[in-house]
């Protein structure tokens, strides 16, 4: 019943409030209103054939997630090229079926793709924080991994395709203006050095800066720079360098200087080091730690001494972006959560600066879009840090249309996610959502006819969402497809009753501790060394009783 109302009139009729979306014009339903009805038009429940006639459509480039909750025999589909360029967001509480939902969104685009006919240069890079998607995807996909199962291959990053600034950050734990100059010094020197040795194709000398992703061995700037700050001098002109021992950047080994003296006998210090000791001695225990070896000991993309590389960045490119599968799927379940934000963020920056450059080869971005799929957002997309991740994701959700670069964005919670991307999100896949901070922060990203729509979030069934933005005709609430069993991503929960229910069995301990100490969940005690023999067969008949 109206507000306004008198407060005397009986209610003699059933009230409802209604948005007008579109209209139906010679048998297909267009969004958008020409002509309003008037007061008094006759209103109908819709019937199935009109849903149909709504929500079906047979222009190309759509693909089917599910079917509608109110009508299953209709078909939910999206719209791929809104879906990519105009970005997505995934956003549902845990056990809400996120993962089944990227899981079936993925092999729907990808069963199109197996299509010579359809799409069979799509291209997607998804970032698997939990390692849930190998086996789902895995006939699919291409998959790299910090800790590489068989048919895996290992994920390395070169250091020194990063930016100076964030590369030094994350070396340093920070350096002043005056400090960070002796460290881009040094590292343009050794650039410049590496390309006079390799002479890179399409770059010039003078065009070099430190942030042009040319290799340098990391040791020996740690090498050259400890050398200069503690040195010391035999005479006061600090021209005779009082050294014992010359020391190997190989090695990470320190040079070795005559002590300096007290008064006006040396040896004497060096007067113009800069004081980043400290920095240094972070830089070189940083090497040192194989929690680290994905991006300073990045196999065949380390560079020796001189700066020279067995493998350069169009191979690594290559396995990410233009392997033979259209999905490659990056997990990340062995990275510690201490560099896990610094490791997305290095992946994220490589991708956008290389498909920006490349804009307008074949390869690049606008030729072969490219869909950036974010698992766990919240953990490296808070608006709280400023991270290398948040910061080429904002630039990706600004810019990354005219460029080809898509992302979609996946966390339970939203309200952890940076406003600026998720503001930019065209399209929204709404599964159930609890809580409600997370609630309200979803709908001030929304525009106001669409609000309305969240307020069944809590309600939903685990694999049902509320679809809406660009990529969906109508908004709209579907079940989503479920993948086969065994396809299904491995982020069921444990079945407590059955597991509890099993009797007690020998345990070892050991092996915890073993996968601790390693950081590697398949991490074992004992290696067992198997001698494996050639089976032969017998000639027929020589077999004795």
């Amino acid at each position: 019943m109206p507000e306004d109302a008198p407060s005397g009139e009986t209610d003699t009729g059933r009230w409802m409030e209604v948005q007008l979306v579109g209209e139906s014009l010679g048998g297909i339903f267009e969004r958008g209103i020409s002509q309003h009805p008037n007061v008094g038009d006759t209103v109908h429940i819709t019937t199935e054939s009109s849903l149909a006639r709504i929500y079906g459509t047979d222009d190309s480039g759509q693909i089917t997630i599910g079917s509608l909750s109110s009508s299953e025999s209709i078909p939910a589909k999206l719209s791929l090229d809104e879906l990519i360029t105009r970005h997505s967001a995934v956003l549902g509480s845990t056990g809400s079926g996120k993962s089944t939902t990227i899981a079936s969104l993925l092999q729907a685009i990808t069963a199109v793709a197996n299509d010579s006919a359809d799409y069979p240069s799509a291209r997607v890079l998804l970032l698997d924080i939990h390692g849930e998607y190998p086996g789902a995807l895995s006939d699919v996909a291409s998959i790299y991994s910090v800790d590489p199962r068989p048919n895996e291959q290992k994920l390395l990053i070169p250091y020194w395709a990063l930016s100076a600034a964030d590369l030094l950050k994350f070396l340093t734990g920070g350096v002043s203006d005056t400090q960070e100059t002796a460290f881009t010094d040094k590292i343009l020197e050794f650039k410049r050095q590496s390309h006079e040795i390799q002479k890179f194709p399409g770059v010039e000398a003078s065009s070099i800066t430190v942030d042009t992703p040319i290799p340098f061995s990391l040791k020996n700037l740690w090498h050259d720079l400890i050398d200069f700050e503690i040195s010391t001098f035999e005479d006061s002109d600090r021209s005779q360098p009082a050294l014992v021992e010359k020391g190997d950047a190989e090695a990470l080994k320190s040079p070795r200087y005559k002590p300096h003296a007290m008064g006006a006998k040396g040896p004497f210090l060096n007067a113009e080091a800069i004081g980043i000791r400290r920095q240094l001695s972070l830089l070189r225990s940083k090497m040192l730690d194989p929690r680290y070896d994905f991006l300073l000991r990045p196999g065949r993309w380390e560079p020796d001494l001189e700066g020279r590389v067995k493998s350069d960045l169009d191979a690594l490119l290559s396995g990410w972006l233009g392997a033979e599968h259209p999905i490659t799927i990056l997990d990340l379940s062995g990275v510690p959560s201490t560099v896990l934000e610094l490791l997305v963020g290095s992946i994220l920056k490589i991708v956008y600066e290389s498909l920006f450059w490349s804009r307008e080869k074949s390869e690049g971005g606008i030729e072969r879009p490219l869909l950036v799929v974010m698992e766990e957002a919240h953990r490296y997309l808070s608006a709280a840090t400023n991270t290398l991740a948040a910061e080429t994701i904002q630039r990706i959700a600004k810019e990354g249309r005219k460029y080809g670069i898509g992302a979609m964005v996946i966390s339970q919670r939203p309200s952890e996610v940076d406003d600026t991307i998720l503001s930019q999100c065209g399209t929204f896949l709404a599964l159930r959502l609890a809580n409600p901070t997370d609630r309200e922060h979803v709908r001030g990203t929304l525009p106001d006819g669409l609000v309305s729509l969240l307020d069944i979030l809590p309600v939903l069934r685990t694999g049902e969402a509320i679809v809406m933005g660009e990529a969906a005709k109508l908004p709209m609430r579907c079940r989503i497809t479920l993948p086969p069993e065994e396809r299904q991503p491995r982020s069921t929960d444990p079945k407590v009753s059955e597991q509890w229910s099993i009797p007690r069995r020998e345990e070892g301990y050991n092996r915890v501790v073993a996968s601790w100490r390693a950081q590697k969940p398949r991490a074992v005690v004992d290696d067992l060394d198997i001698e494996r023999l050639p089976v032969q067969d017998e000639p027929a008949g020589d077999s004795s009783e």
